[in-house]
């Protein structure tokens, strides 16, 4: 199974499988929630409860998301970051489905769902990324990638 890679704007490869490709590495659950944008009901999925240090990356691509240092107890039900590891980690995209208006959130690497993001947080970002804990791995006691543009 080989992955095919294009690059996207920043010039950073972007990861694309084909269908086959996804069911075959993911559980069903990782495939529902990350290749058709679904959602875990609260309370149900991995790491809503989570309090371990350490880093939350792609389940698809394992591309570093979050840090447990930014992870907080929203009380909704999935795990709750304010921040990601940097900017270039996440995109986000307009969903007007459900009848509802938001932002979903997606790996910027390999386009997986991964939740949404909403203006109700803690300080300092006021943002509640709730995520998909089906969408994540944990890597316990995983560091903060290095931040490619402060010369680290």
């Amino acid at each position: 199974m080989s992955d095919q890679k294009t690059r996207q704007a920043d010039g950073a490869p972007k990861i694309k499988k084909t269908t086959a490709e996804w069911m075959e590495q993911l559980t069903p659950e990782q495939f529902y929630v990350t290749r058709q944008s679904g959602t875990e009901r609260p309370f149900t999925g991995p790491y809503w409860d989570n309090q371990l240090i350490g880093r939350y990356d792609c389940v698809c691509c394992g591309a570093p998301l979050f840090m447990s240092d930014t992870k907080f107890d929203a009380g909704c039900g999935w795990p709750s970051f304010f921040e990601s590891v940097h900017p270039e980690a996440i995109r986000e995209l307009d969903d007007h489905s459900h009848g509802m208006f938001r932002t979903e959130i997606r790996c910027n690497s390999c386009d997986a769902h991964l939740g949404h993001v909403f203006p109700d947080g803690p300080r300092p970002t006021g943002l509640r990324y709730c995520m998909n804990g089906h969408a994540m791995n944990f890597v316990h006691g995983g560091r903060k990638p290095a931040d490619s543009n402060s010369g680290d």
